[in-house]
């Protein structure tokens, strides 16, 4: 099987930019909840068992089960009566929500990773299932957000299958990843008759074995004198009416140095 991701470009209006922050509010939301919910959890297990804090005490049941994935997909559901804002977002968008902070808990527990942050900002979601017609000519078709023009900046690979996309904020706009899948598998590399040696050298980028040597673009170094730079522009307007425009052009410089590395 092969897997293939491609980014594209929203070109959304008021009405969709509105919807898709939405969407990150209530996932926000819904993610640090869950997160409260097992922090509340592990911290009433680790209690004194002679004598209670003076300051605050976590007063949960002994027989209450852990709050895993299922726990809180089923209470989710429950919640939904009570808060009628969960209706208003796909609910495998809010599944998938729950499914990264379960799998945050298990990186902690397998590959010895920190404990799971709260979030002050909730940056991208998932739709993990799309419809046949998904893909158009110059917009793709979301589940709940409906169609949205795309910047085409590469065409759709041919025999692949659309399976999930993830909507991400940056400083620069909207951007949706496409997962394109194939059934086919990888074929075996056959040796050609010619064979070409590459390697990494200090002075120049890339030293092949025909005596090619290949500079060094130095993109990221180019950007980065940029933000080298912001402190000083900081510093000039900081008691002029620039200084909001200087902050605003922070994360968009930011933005385009991780594009350039």
């Amino acid at each position: 099987m092969i897997t293939l991701t491609y980014q594209y470009k929203l070109k959304v209006n008021r009405q969709q930019e509105r919807e898709i922050v939405h969407i990150l509010d209530v996932g926000k939301s819904v993610d640090n909840y869950a997160l409260s919910e097992r922090k509340d959890w592990l911290n009433s297990r680790k209690c004194l068992a002679d004598r209670c804090s003076l300051v605050s005490e976590y007063i949960i049941p002994a027989d209450q089960p852990y709050p895993n994935y299922f726990v809180q997909a089923k209470n989710l559901t429950e919640a939904k009566k009570v808060y009628p804002i969960l209706k208003t977002v796909n609910a495998q968008v809010l599944q998938q929500v729950l499914k990264t902070v379960d799998k945050a808990f298990d990186h902690m527990k397998s590959k010895g990773f920190g404990f799971p942050r709260f979030k002050k900002k909730m940056r991208s979601f998932v739709f993990p299932a799309l419809s046949k017609n998904f893909l158009g000519d110059e917009y793709l078709n979301f589940p709940q957000l409906g169609k949205i023009r795309i910047r085409k900046s590469r065409e759709y690979p041919s025999g692949f299958e659309p399976k999930q996309a993830r909507i991400i904020r940056k400083a620069s706009g909207f951007y949706v990843l496409v997962s394109f899948q194939s059934t086919e598998l990888v074929p075996d590399m056959t040796v050609g008759k010619t064979c070409l040696g590459i390697d990494a050298v200090i002075e120049s980028f890339v030293a092949t074995s025909r005596g090619d040597l290949i500079k060094a673009p130095r993109f990221l170094l180019k950007v980065q004198s940029k933000l080298i730079a912001f402190p000083k522009l900081v510093r000039y307007t900081y008691f002029s009416s620039l200084l909001p425009l200087a902050f605003c052009l922070l994360p968009k410089t930011h933005n385009f140095c991780t594009s350039a590395d």
